[in-house]
């Protein structure tokens, strides 16, 4: 009988010591802290735009507004918008943050030193991550060799926009089990400018969702020509990834070309997309990065062959 009672209160106690040692329920993975970079070195989009009249400024454009009030909600990062790449794209600045964003245009003022810190060590990191939005993809975008680090972060550069705007398109998800795509259901809607890609390398990219060119009136880039006395009308049309993702040694990107208009920063899919792209840097919801070039091989042929359908 002591016996019995001996091995009980040893299992009691072991019991007790493996409950104590998990974590506790209100324990919270502390916020991820943003620097959201928007500045402008060739067009500058409305989106991220700080100017009103007279050469006064606004604090923050939309699309700064919009992640600054997401933070605030979610209570999931504290951000700090920045115009100023040289001052605070820095290796030093950079240990401060955890995820870096970029809205942005142009040839930015970016170190060499700095660059390889950013891509080599900081964004290798565990929670750490590079989240593109739409103008990214119009950064570094040159035919410049040396730019192709960035091509590489970005996976595409921009190449044109023949869907513009105002254009109401139809996107298809390919992934529809990933965190950041389930907002958008399997198939949506929206009215905004559509890139498509340079520097394309399906090999790198787990592509989540693209451009239903079937779907949408413009097909594809329109050229013209003359054929003795016509007009001959020729459309050029290729798969057109709209979001896609990868790791980067423990490090994640993110990258989704909605974002031109400043309606889109109101948008709860994308908001809750935006969330979700957040939370899954963060290891906190799952999502496949494994590259899938069969999907832009497929949507290749397809939307050839949609944008030259008759």
């Amino acid at each position: 009988m002591l016996r019995r009672a001996c091995v009980s209160a040893f299992v009691l106690a072991g019991l007790m010591s493996a409950v104590c040692s998990l974590p506790s329920a209100g324990a919270q993975t502390p916020k991820s802290k943003i620097l959201f970079l928007t500045e402008s070195k060739g067009f500058k989009h409305g989106s991220v735009n700080r100017d009103v009249k007279d050469g006064a400024k606004k604090d923050l454009a939309a699309a700064e507004v919009a992640m600054t009030q997401l933070g605030q909600q979610t209570g999931l990062f504290s951000i700090h918008c920045t115009q100023d790449t040289k001052a605070d794209f820095t290796k030093e600045n950079l240990k401060n943050y955890d995820i870096v964003a970029f809205y942005t245009t142009g040839e930015l003022p970016i170190a060499d030193a700095d660059r390889d810190y950013f891509m080599n060590e900081w964004l290798k990191q565990k929670r750490h991550g590079w989240i593109g939005f739409h103008s990214a993809a119009d950064t570094f975008r040159t035919n410049n060799p040396a730019h192709k680090w960035y091509w590489d972060l970005s996976g595409g550069t921009f190449k044109g926009h023949p869907w513009n705007a105002g254009e109401l398109v139809t996107i298809t998800v390919h992934d529809t089990a990933h965190s950041a795509m389930k907002p958008f259901g399997a198939e949506f809607q929206i009215k905004d400018e559509i890139y498509w890609y340079d520097h394309w390398v399906p090999e790198n990219v787990h592509v989540l969702m693209s451009l239903n060119i079937e779907k949408c009136k413009t097909k594809g880039q329109v050229t013209k020509k003359k054929e003795g006395d016509k007009e001959v009308e020729t459309v050029h049309a290729e798969h057109v990834p709209v979001a896609w993702c990868r790791s980067w040694g423990d490090g994640k990107i993110f990258f989704n070309n909605l974002g031109h208009n400043e309606g889109t920063w109101t948008d709860k899919r994308f908001l809750d997309s935006t969330e979700a792209a957040i939370r899954w840097i963060r290891n906190e919801v799952p999502g496949d990065s494994k590259p899938n070039p069969e999907i832009s091989k497929a949507w290749h042929e397809k939307s050839v062959k949609d944008g030259t359908a008759k």
